[in-house]
């Protein structure tokens, strides 16, 4: 097949998780045998990444627009038509190119655009965010997650103390944008990747078959390689604890080492790798934690592998964490939240007890201070995790007619 990939998060300085999905994804797909190129944006060169776009297949950077702020923050509200014009430009994009190729999959963060393909394109999107009806993404506000379905409360992400008028244009805004994200839905195949995601948007937008779908999956050679590292531990009695993580709030690293005492780091030696706002403020206020800051993919799973435990903090709803998956694969021992989607990745267990999940913050803490260091779990999951065989899952949904995911 021909087959056009398609994410404004590509090409991007220190890549995340979802560029890493879609070059894994790509790069499956090309040694099956099928031509994939890339869409992704103007803003950055390729050499910018840190890591290699070399997928044997073209890059156009056509995407532009989407950091485009149109001054919200300043107004104190979401701006109807903003979220529109950014998905409207995209699909203009994609549909100039979209006779050269049999399928046109994108991975981003404006599911709207779907509204603006027309029915007739075989379109896909795989859906990795809440943002099928939140405009910020993550339904993470003020320090908690947010459950609330009501436009009228999405103000407070813009405005500490909004208004009337802030409110209701912040609504017409919200409404508008799940208007269309559920007409997309509706005309094209939406795969998300997760449950969870799906049921986020079932209780916004109602019942409905919304689409399917395909967990995260990851680089399972990658995964074999890092193995190697593992059981290298230190000499001293320390646990030895990895954490990869974006260092902003809702991934709850502050929250994880404001939690632990002065003579429990004694016990612990933390590792955390990631950038972030938040990086240069915990540097100076936690001095014992070993901030690594931004590292590759290749590099985050050696420095996983070669931890005893790994602690994915976040106190946001994950949608699904690959970092938990690596953990698993690699044998450890994960430590979570039981948030999101997070509790279906226990699927990827090889022994029980091996993610465990806590329901607050303190627990988890208490839980990794009691937990006794062993040797790594067997390779031995129960679900394939990877990208050749969710390449595969993919591809039969890519050869479906055009039109949504009915069964």
């Amino acid at each position: 097949m021909r087959i056009l990939m398609v994410s404004e998060d590509l090409p991007a300085q220190g890549m995340g998780g979802l560029a890493r999905h879609v070059l894994a994804l790509s790069r499956a797909l090309v040694a099956a045998g099928h031509q994939v190129d890339l869409m992704g944006n103007d803003d950055e060169l390729i050499s910018a990444t840190g890591e290699a776009l070399d997928i044997d297949g073209h890059f156009i950077p056509a995407l532009h627009g989407q950091f485009d702020g149109w001054k919200e923050f300043a107004l104190g509200s979401f701006i109807p038509y903003k979220r529109s014009i950014i998905a409207h430009r995209f699909a203009r994009a994609i549909l100039r190119r979209a006779g050269n190729y049999d399928v046109i999959h994108y991975h981003g963060h404006l599911p709207n655009i779907a509204y603006f393909i027309p029915s007739n394109i075989n379109f896909i999107q795989t859906r990795h965010d809440q943002g099928s009806d939140c405009l910020i993404h993550t339904r993470f506000t003020r320090g908690q997650i947010c459950r609330a379905t009501d436009p009228g409360t999405c103000a407070q992400c813009r405005s500490e103390r909004s208004n009337r008028l802030q409110r209701s244009v912040s609504a017409i805004a919200v409404r508008q944008y799940r208007a269309q994200v559920a007409a997309g839905f509706k005309r094209h195949k939406t795969v998300f990747v997760s449950d969870f995601l799906r049921r986020n948007v079932a209780r916004t937008f109602g019942p409905g078959p919304w689409g399917v779908t395909v967990h995260n999956f990851i680089d399972t050679r990658a995964v074999q390689t890092a193995r190697t590292m593992s059981g290298r531990w230190s000499d001293d009695d320390r646990l030895q604890v990895f954490i990869a993580a974006k260092l902003y709030a809702a991934k709850g690293v502050t929250q994880f080492l404001e939690t632990l005492t002065s003579p429990q780091y004694q016990r612990l030696d933390i590792s955390v790798a990631g950038d972030g706002p938040d990086l240069e403020a915990l540097s100076m206020r936690f001095p014992y934690v070993d901030f690594l800051g931004w590292r590759s993919g290749a590099e985050t799973l050696q420095l996983a592998a070669g931890a005893q435990a790994i602690v994915v903090p976040s106190i946001c709803e994950e949608a699904c964490a690959s970092t938990i998956i690596e953990g698993l694969l690699l044998g450890k021992t994960v430590f979570a939240l039981n948030l999101g989607g997070t509790p279906e990745l226990q699927a990827y267990e090889s022994a029980p007890m091996q993610l465990r999940l806590y329901p607050a913050m303190v627990a988890l803490v208490e839980g990794l201070l009691a937990f006794q260091p062993h040797p790594d779990f067997a390779l031995s999951p129960r679900t394939p995790t990877g990208s050749a065989e969710a390449a595969g899952r993919l591809l039969a949904l890519y050869r479906l007619p055009p039109g949504p995911i009915t069964h």
